[in-house]
């Protein structure tokens, strides 16, 4: 069986843009490109509309598609192992059934499968992932990319079982047999080739690997993307650190930020810094135990038992180094229940946990300086100032072992149990600060700032039964406050419809309410309910005031500006001029609809499906209308009336001279009055710049929209020429007082003195005028 995936994706777009399914051609083309430069958000995004479309085409080769590359982002990027497992399984079955088995992605569908019961228990599960990659690659030709694919899963596979040689000479052998039948082998066998000498103590020869491969892809017809990058530089860090070069090694290490944002760093990551803390190179700080501790958490939400165990251990072994006896024990108290989860216990592991736990064990407790009822103070004069004011302890985790020694000491003292529960909070430990304060809670479930505080534990550790639990309790003495932490999770976790629910019933315990009223209007705008929303605000206004002393019933600016935007939706222009009267905008007219000119705007606009960013004249409070020409079938055009919400999203640029042509960032709300403006693109070679932008003026004086997409990089090769010339590519928006004919025979007349002809075929086409000469232009040009 051979097929070029490419190649069908390739014609499948274009065969999804000629039928009319441009979101869906567009998913088709981005959703890979999103998963393998770790952009979980963007797929998530485009998912679910692609998803069922394809499903509402009947269209299944897409679906597996698109279901594979979600699934990729799911088990790489975001590390899942038993959360993703039942998806992988589903796909694999979807995915060789009679409609699906011969599309050239169904094979990639078992690379799925095998990431998923890796990142559950890799070597606990060896012998299922070869069975199924023997078959697998026993019936594709090793000039397939998912040669590449499968192979390396393999060599993952045989290093998980421990026979790391052997993983090695199979990984060199199958690259062989790929690049002999005329395959490229990718970066990332060549990444696993190295990482294998590494382990071989041949970390030299790995890394000459990374070096020839690197400079392949750079002489090559593809760039290095971001993903590549990131790992080509984790790899070289864990090479050098095991040559014991620590100047290079650090310097290819990527800042901690990186695997903060993309879990599948965090491991490798996390594995070179202990070898760099070992080598003295990388301080043992307790920001690095509190990263790894949080990572490990993640891993244990997602069901990838193994890692999450491996990163608990670094984090205990590098815990104990510190003497954090409290933090260490209790990371050795969690690695025992990941130890229990795993298939496969007698590997290396089992035995690097015994040790961790019992080096954990055999910390001693410290002495108290002071009495416990003096812990407290004593700790917070030793505290220092950070730069914004705010308090910070100069060794949390010297401190939460003296904590945990009062606490255990004097158990019932409240301001030790919620400084212990605050410290291992903050320290990457919520679970363990969630169960000291159940213990006092069940026991006592009255006590309002114990619970709140147990309701901040617990979010911070995204505890979702436990906010539920801690509702339930509380609800029978105080229904409102059990509305306000289902509310206040449901809000953290973009479960807006919920939120506003919880927020409703408060109000109808509680009428006095106001935080509660701005979420409830909050939750109401991201429904797009902007009644609601504008209702609630004007709620919020009538019980606060600009002089009130206290936070909550002090009137805060985006009170009113979150009401100007309900009600500029609405088309309530009474209510935005009386808010506008309140904040001191000054507007040109008296009454009625605002539609002024004010700035230009970078408009960002959100949806399911991605990002638009357009330029935008602010025409308002809350309004900008777009000067932009974007592509047909985008959401926003040239003419769209928007409501915006004015905050600036990004802080201007501090340098002067950075600020020529930048313009403020806001967010797009909503579409209030499509310009009814169609785009068509004019390419072909530049006439010359006096000749240009006459062409622009007429067609702006005419009511056109045009937008330029090129610049002199853009060549192009006019027949039977020996060299390019300039090209222009250009937007014009025709707007909806004119015909395609009509725009058709404008064009043609402001053109018809150029030196080379300008193809718009698709306007040509919608006229039914002259599309067989604009084809040829755009055929004899290469346009």
């Amino acid at each position: 069986m051979t097929s070029d995936i490419w190649a069908w994706v390739h014609d499948t777009h274009r065969e999804l843009v000629e039928a009319g399914h441009h979101r869906l051609a567009d998913a088709v083309a981005e959703i890979s490109g999103h998963a393998v430069n770790g952009r979980p958000d963007e797929v998530d995004a485009i998912f679910p509309e692609a998803l069922a479309t394809a499903r509402a085409l009947e269209l299944p080769w897409v679906e597996v598609f698109l279901r594979h590359w979600r699934l990729q982002s799911l088990v790489n990027e975001r590390q899942q192992g038993a959360k993703a497992l039942p998806e992988a399984t589903a796909l694999l079955e979807f995915a060789h059934r009679e409609e699906t088995r011969d599309c050239p992605q169904s094979v990639c569908v078992v690379q799925d499968f095998c990431i998923a019961h890796a990142r559950i228990d890799g070597p606990g599960y060896v012998n299922e992932r070869i069975a199924i990659l023997d078959e697998t690659l026993g019936r594709i030709e090793p000039a397939r990319n998912c040669f590449d694919c499968l192979t390396r899963e393999y060599s993952y596979a045989l290093n998980d079982d421990g026979r790391t040689e052997e993983a090695l000479a199979y990984i060199v052998e199958a690259e062989g047999r790929h690049r002999a039948a005329g395959g490229d082998p990718s970066l990332y066998m060549h990444i696993q080739r190295a990482r294998l000498l590494g382990q071989l103590d041949r970390a030299q020869e790995g890394l000459d690997v990374l070096e020839r491969s690197e400079a392949a892809r750079r002489n090559g017809p593809y760039a290095l993307d971001e993903d590549d990058l990131r790992e080509l530089a984790l790899a070289r860090a864990e090479l050098y650190a095991r040559l014991g070069d620590t100047e290079n090694a650090l310097a290819q290490l990527p800042e901690i930020a990186e695997p903060i944002e993309h879990a599948d760093l965090r491991l490798k990551w996390a594995q070179t810094a202990e070898r760099l803390v070992s080598l003295n190179a990388l301080d043992n700080v307790p920001r690095l135990g509190t990263a790894l501790a949080s990572w490990a958490a993640y891993l244990d939400d997602v069901g990838s038992h193994r890692a999450s165990l491996n990163m608990l251990l670094i984090a205990g072994r590098l815990a104990v180094q510190r003497g954090a006896r409290t933090v260490a024990q209790s990371l050795g108290e969690f690695a025992a229940r990941k130890f229990d989860d795993l298939r496969r216990k007698d590997t290396a592991t089992g035995r690097d946990f015994i040790a961790m736990r019992r080096d954990a064990e055999a910390l001693p407790a410290p002495e108290l300086p002071v009495d416990v009822e003096h812990l407290p103070g004593y700790l917070e004069a030793l505290g220092v100032a950070a730069e914004d004011g705010s308090y910070q302890p100069a060794d949390p985790e010297r401190n939460l072992d003296l904590l945990t020694v009062a606490h255990e000491r004097e158990p019932e003292d409240p301001q030790v149990l919620a400084l212990v529960a605050q410290y291992l909070s903050v320290l990457g430990l919520p679970w363990k600060a969630a169960r000291i304060l159940w213990e006092r809670v069940e026991a006592d479930p009255g006590n309002d700032d114990r619970n709140r505080l147990l309701a901040n534990v617990l979010t911070r550790g995204r505890d979702a039964e436990g906010i539920a639990r801690l509702a339930s309790l509380v609800a029978p003495r105080d229904p409102a406050q059990a509305h306000w932490y289902r509310a206040s999770w449901a809000a953290e976790q973009g479960e807006w419809a919920e939120a506003a629910r919880e927020c409703e019933a408060l109000v109808a315990v509680d009428d006095s309410v106001v935080n509660a009223r701005r979420m409830w209007a909050t939750a109401a705008r991201e429904l797009g309910d902007f009644e609601t929303a504008q209702r609630v605000w004007t709620e919020v206004l009538e019980r606060t005031d600009d002089e009130a002393e206290s936070p909550v019933h002090h009137t805060q600016p985006a009170d009113r500006w979150s009401l100007i935007i309900a009600a500029t939706v609405n088309g309530d222009w009474a209510a935005v001029r009386g808010q506008c009267a309140e904040i001191g905008i000054d507007l040109d007219t008296p009454e009625g609809p605002i539609d002024e000119r004010w700035h230009p705007v970078e408009l960002r606009y959100d949806r399911p499906d991605g990002r638009v960013v357009v330029l935008a004249i602010r025409t308002g409070p809350a309004t900008a209308r777009v000067e932009s020409v974007t592509r047909p079938g985008a959401p926003l055009n040239h003419g769209d009336l928007v409501v915006i919400d004015p905050a600036a999203l990004e802080p201007p640029p501090e340098k002067e001279e950075d600020r020529d042509g930048w313009y403020p960032a806001v967010a797009a709300v909503r579409l209030l009055a499509p310009g009814g403006f169609r785009t068509y693109f004019v390419d072909g070679a530049h006439p010359g710049p006096e000749a240009f932008e006459a062409f622009l003026d007429a067609l702006r004086e005419q009511g056109y929209g045009v937008w330029l997409y090129t610049d002199e990089d853009y060549q192009i090769f006019p027949p039977d020429a020996e060299d390019t010339v300039t090209g222009v590519y250009t937007g014009v928006a025709v707007p909806p007082t004119a015909s395609a004919a009509q725009a058709h025979r404008l064009l043609t007349e402001l053109t018809k003195d150029w030196e080379h002809p300008m193809s718009w075929l698709s306007l040509a086409v919608d006229a039914e005028l002259d599309a067989d000469h604009h084809a040829k232009v755009a055929q004899d040009y290469d346009l």
